[in-house]
Parts: C-alpha cells; sequence; structure tokens
C-alpha cells in the first residue's frame, strides 16, 4: 500500500488515497467520520434558542451550539424545499434543473447519471440512509403506489431510506420504506391524481366539520387524520400515517440506522418534517412554547434532535461523528392552516434581523442556522465565514480524499471554514428564489423580476418576496435588513454583479 499517505490536520486524522478518482473504493479506516446531518424544514434563521428565539426553549439544539461551531452566514441554496434539497445532493445550483416545489406524484428530479453527494460517499466506503421528507420526486411520473416505486434514493445513493414521499401537506400520506409503501393491503390498493377526485374520503372543502384545524383552498382536499391535504387519494388506509407519530416513527427509524451501522462509517440524511405544515405535534408536546403549534413543533423537533445525540453517546460513537444541523430555507408562519402561527408569534421574530423568509429572495430566505458538533475534535466558537449547503459536497469529498462526480459545477470545498479552522468561507454565492441574489462578501445584488407578476399565493402569505422589476444592491454590513437599496449610486456594480450572475449561469462541466 505505497500509494496511501497519511496527513495529519489538526482537527482531522483520516486516510486519504493519493489521486483518488470518482469509481475507487478505499479499504475500511476506522477514523472515518460517521457524518449525521439533521435536516430541518421551515426553521427560521432565530427559530432556536441559541439563535435568538424568544417564546420556545431548545436545549438539545443549543447544546449543540454551545459545543461546537454555530454558524452566523450560513445559507440553503435557495429559498425553498425542493431546490435546496436537489442542491444539497446533488452539488449544482437548481436552477440548472429547473428545480421547483414538486406536487407528490412528481418523476425524480436528480438524474440518475449524476454521482450524488450520498454516492460519492458510499465509493468512500460509507453506508448511507435518508430518514423523513423526500420530496425530490419518485419513480417516472404517475407512480403506481402499489408496486415497487423506482427510480428513488437507491438510485441516487442511498443504501437505505425511509421516506415521507413528498410533504405533509400532500398526499400520498404514507411511508415508503425503501422502494415499498408501509403497511399496505392488496385488498385496498392506493390511487393518487392531484387533478381529479378519487378514491370515498372526504374533501376540506365538503366536510369542513372533519378538520382539527382549518386550512386555505390549496390545503382543502383530501382529509387524512382530520386534516386536509393537496391534492386526492384513494384506498391505502391501512397504510395511512397519524402526523402526531412522525417524532417517533421517524426517530426510531434514524435510530436503527445508526445502531445497525455503528462499526462502519456511515452517512444519515435525517430530514425533518417539522416544522413544516400542517404542523400537529404530538401530546407531549403541546403547549410546551408559547407560541402554540408552530412553537409546539419546534420543541418536537428539539426532542428528536436530543434523541440522535443521546443514541451516538449510548453507542460510544459521540466522538466520531461529525453532526450537521441546519435548515432547508427560511421561515414562514401562515402556510396554508389556521394555526395560530401568525396571531401567537409575540415578541418572537423568527428571521432574527433579516429581511424576508420562505419564498424571499432577502437574506431570510436562505440564512439559516447551522451548526457543526463533533466532540473532541471541534472546539466551540462562533464563526462570520459565508457558507452554503451547496458546499459539503466538496467539503465532505476533500476530507475523504474523493473526486466530485464529472458533472458536479457547483460545489466547492471548504472544509476549513466547516471545522471551524477559518473563517475564509465563500467569497461569492448565489441565493435562489424566484430570482437570484448574488453575495459579494457583504454586498447583496438582486436581479430584477421580469417573468411575470408575483403569485397570488405568495402575497397572501405576507413575506416580502423581494421581487421587484428594478435592480436592488445591499450592503450587509450596515444594513442587515435590506432597507437601503443602492443600485442607482452604483451603477457599475449592477453591471458587474449581473455579468456575474451571466457568467455562473453559462458555467458547465466542461
Amino acid at each position: 500500500m505505497k500509494n496511501i499517505i497519511f496527513l495529519f490536520i489538526p482537527f482531522l486524522l483520516i486516510a486519504c488515497k493519493d489521486k483518488p478518482s470518482e469509481t475507487q473504493n478505499p479499504e475500511k479506516n476506522d477514523k472515518k467520520p460517521n457524518i449525521v446531518l439533521l435536516y430541518i424544514d421551515d426553521l427560521g434563521y432565530a427559530d432556536i434558542g441559541a439563535y435568538g428565539a424568544k417564546g420556545v426553549k431548545t436545549p438539545n439544539v443549543d447544546k449543540l451550539a454551545s459545543n461546537g461551531i454555530m454558524f452566523t452566514d450560513a445559507h440553503s441554496t435557495a429559498a425553498t424545499c425542493t431546490p435546496s434539497r436537489y442542491s444539497l445532493l446533488t452539488g449544482n445550483y437548481a436552477f440548472r434543473n429547473n428545480a421547483e416545489i414538486l406536487p407528490g406524484d412528481a418523476p425524480l428530479l436528480i438524474d440518475t447519471s449524476l454521482v450524488t453527494m450520498p454516492e460519492m460517499l458510499q465509493k468512500a466506503g460509507y453506508t448511507t440512509g435518508v430518514v423523513g421528507k423526500w420530496h425530490l420526486g419518485l419513480g417516472y411520473g404517475k407512480v403506481d403506489w402499489n408496486k415497487s416505486v423506482t427510480p428513488g434514493p437507491a438510485e441516487v445513493g442511498f443504501d437505505y431510506s425511509f421516506l415521507l414521499p413528498a410533504t405533509g401537506d400532500r398526499v400520498p400520506t404514507v411511508f415508503l420504506e425503501n422502494d415499498k409503501v408501509v403497511n399496505l393491503s392488496e385488498n385496498d390498493p392506493i390511487s393518487v391524481n392531484y387533478d381529479k377526485k378519487v378514491g370515498n374520503r372526504p374533501l376540506g372543502t365538503e366536510r369542513p366539520d372533519l378538520l382539527k384545524m382549518e386550512a386555505d383552498l390549496q390545503h382543502s382536499q383530501t382529509i387524512v387524520n382530520g386534516i386536509s391535504r393537496i391534492g386526492y387519494m384513494g384506498g391505502g388506509e391501512s397504510a395511512e400515517w397519524v402526523d402526531e407519530e412522525f417524532p417517533f416513527v421517524f426517530t426510531e427509524k434514524a435510530s436503527n440506522f445508526i445502531t445497525d451501522n455503528k462499526e462502519n462509517p456511515f452517512f444519515l440524511y435525517y430530514s425533518f418534517h417539522d416544522i413544516h405544515v400542517p404542523r400537529a405535534p404530538n401530546e407531549k408536546f403541546k403547549n410546551k412554547s408559547e407560541m402554540g403549534q408552530r412553537g409546539d413543533a419546534i420543541v418536537q423537533m428539539d426532542y428528536m434532535v436530543g434523541e440522535v445525540t443521546k443514541l451516538l453517546e449510548k453507542e460510544g460513537i459521540a466522538e466520531n461523528t461529525i453532526i450537521i444541523f441546519t435548515s432547508d430555507n427560511g421561515p414562514v408562519l401562515d402556510d396554508g392552516y389556521e394555526d395560530q402561527a401568525v396571531e401567537l408569534v409575540g415578541n418572537h421574530r423568527p428571521s432574527g434581523p433579516f429581511r424576508g423568509g420562505k419564498y424571499s429572495i432577502y437574506e431570510a430566505g436562505t440564512r439559516v442556522p447551522m451548526i457543526v458538533y463533533w466532540p473532541g475534535t471541534i472546539k466551540p466558537r462562533k464563526s462570520d465565514a459565508m457558507m452554503t449547503q451547496l458546499d459539503f459536497y466538496a467539503s465532505f469529498a476533500d476530507m475523504l480524499g474523493m473526486k466530485k462526480g464529472k458533472k458536479v459545477i457547483d460545489s466547492e470545498s471548504h472544509l476549513d471554514a466547516l471545522l471551524g479552522k477559518t473563517e475564509n468561507g465563500r467569497k461569492v454565492m448565489l441565493e435562489e428564489g424566484f430570482t437570484l441574489g448574488l453575495r459579494d462578501g457583504n454586498w447583496k445584488y438582486i436581479e430584477p423580476f421580469i417573468d411575470g407578476s408575483i403569485p397570488d399565493w405568495m402575497k397572501n402569505k405576507d413575506i416580502e418576496s423581494g421581487l421587484k422589476q428594478e435592480p436592488q444592491l445591499y450592503n450587509l454590513s450596515k444594513d442587515k435588513g435590506e432597507q437601503n437599496n443602492l443600485a442607482k449610486e452604483n451603477p457599475e456594480m449592477i453591471k458587474k454583479y449581473q455579468k456575474m450572475i451571466e457568467d455562473i449561469r453559462k458555467k458547465s462541466s466542461n
């Protein structure tokens, strides 16, 4: 094994193969750290205690923050869920594949010819698993849920999967383990349709008396578990989920994956449903916050984080496990259901000092909490490094001595910043919403939105979209809240930044 070189890095001891290829399969190395990615849904920058939350306590997440690296300028790649997940797993900006929020019966969004981040980790000797919300499409479209549902996670690099197939507010309201619906009876097959009613379940528009919470028209179709959803579903009653059981079902599956794979390096992508709508926290967490169901869902999320971290300690693998805690996009209060999130928010500011939220091109659309925790290796600190989830792929590849897939265009390695060795993170970074923003250090440019009018559904959510027909330019070092548009005073900067966006658009793997 003369071609093996051992490198000692202050925060990391790993075995790397010299000039690795994307097809190599390194031998088992006990020093390779496990990677657990806790990916929360719709959690705002200031929705946890360590980042300034009011009216809710998050002791388990705060423990990670106080003993790990707490980033103040970390970003999801997009202001909505599907695009962020696409970029996270592929290392490419979502616009390259026109990724947008998918319906529940959409085909698999990720090209199976791509070497994804989990597939790269497989090649490095990791067992890979995904538990929780998927929302990246399955099959080839118009899925037959009564058969094996492929392609899916297995075809893009996951050895194991236990999924909420789309979102909690969309049918089908069933779990999918690997490629099969869980607890499905042959005598009660599932049918799903997003255009017309199927099956005999009542709709929210027909039987509002059956609802636990009222919903807007978009979310008022098939009722399951007292909650109306987007889309129509017939059959599959034995396979239906119960929303209030999510924290225990998902945590059990995540825990089993950890326990089953503790002897070898593993990657767990634990993609939470909380705090996405419909917010239906378990009775155990009701009234545990001052903010009603949204606040209680945050408490529930914190419990789930605690269960995972305690298990890692119990199994004796905590010191060989990197935990990354972050969110898929910024916060939203009113997102289709009457759960009093707006009325009970009180003095709490989910976005902290930043403008916007989920769906917005302003900072709060993508600026999210991010904590990296690796006990015994990473020293606790705060970091102002500009970071994006897009770069997890290249950073992990760098850590393991692997190469990115040939079609990975945008991911950059910022391993030293991720591990707290430097605050030199990204220099330039795109933020994706319904238009594009560009960060150049503390300068933020938003390109004009000229492709149409702002959708009515976005206006109804009381979020500043940031979509304007004129360019916007902000100096975040002086104006975190993006209130003072400096575009007119700086025409040359506008030209420069628009060209930078165009250059990024044109960039390819060739």
